[in-house]
């Protein structure tokens, strides 16, 4: 893919070149999304008012880690959710189906190569996951979703959250204690390694 080239051709209203980027970044933007939010609904409306955004605002884009510029995006998508969402009667963030039963595998987890087993441990797995994200103020789940989800590093981080590189390395300290403590509940879903690593101190 060449993407400068991509990005330039839709800066002049091509849209099969934004679709093509879309294509490419359409699973990071909503995982993201998804992470913040911990709701498949909201998330998916973030992620599509981030490419609308995204397309709106292509001329203000100077170059650099265009990922980046993409994610600072859907996190402004997500804190618009979240505020909307203070402003509305307080739902589960838990994945319901349509009579409103908490889904216990949502079909993002699902690895089909996995045995059953695989798959619940899996789930169970990735439902404490969220769970603790949830339980973060925002603006440490933000910093973990981008750092250690997404894999961006502490500057790009800072660029997305446009905070002090010090402020986002502070914010993911505490935030990993937060998760690690907030984990221990859920000790026996852990991986071996960690629990190795908890024992030792690390």
């Amino acid at each position: 893919m060449d993407e400068p080239a991509l990005i330039r051709d839709a800066r002049h209203g091509d849209l099969d070149a934004f679709n093509t980027l879309v294509l490419a970044y359409q699973d990071i933007v909503y995982n993201t999304a998804l992470r913040i939010l911990g709701d498949e609904d909201l998330a998916a409306d973030a992620s599509q008012e981030a490419f609308i955004s995204a397309f709106r605002a292509l001329n203000s884009y100077r170059g650099g880690s265009f990922r980046a510029w993409l994610l600072r995006t859907v996190t402004n998508a997500c804190y618009d959710e979240l505020r909307r969402k203070r402003r509305r009667p307080t739902s589960p963030l838990e994945p319901e189906t349509e009579d409103g039963d908490e889904v216990e595998s949502p079909r993002w987890l699902a690895d089909p190569t996995a045995s059953p087993e695989e798959q619940l441990d899996q789930a169970e797995l990735e439902h404490a996951i969220q769970h603790c994200l949830e339980n973060l103020p925002t603006a440490f789940r933000t910093v973990v979703v981008l750092a250690d989800i997404q894999g961006l590093d502490y500057t790009e981080v800072a660029a997305v959250v446009k905070k002090p590189l010090g402020t986002i390395k502070s914010r993911l300290a505490r935030a990993r204690l937060r998760l690690r403590e907030c984990l221990q509940s859920f000790r026996e879903l852990l991986p071996a390694a960690f629990r190795l690593e908890e024992e030792r101190g690390l």
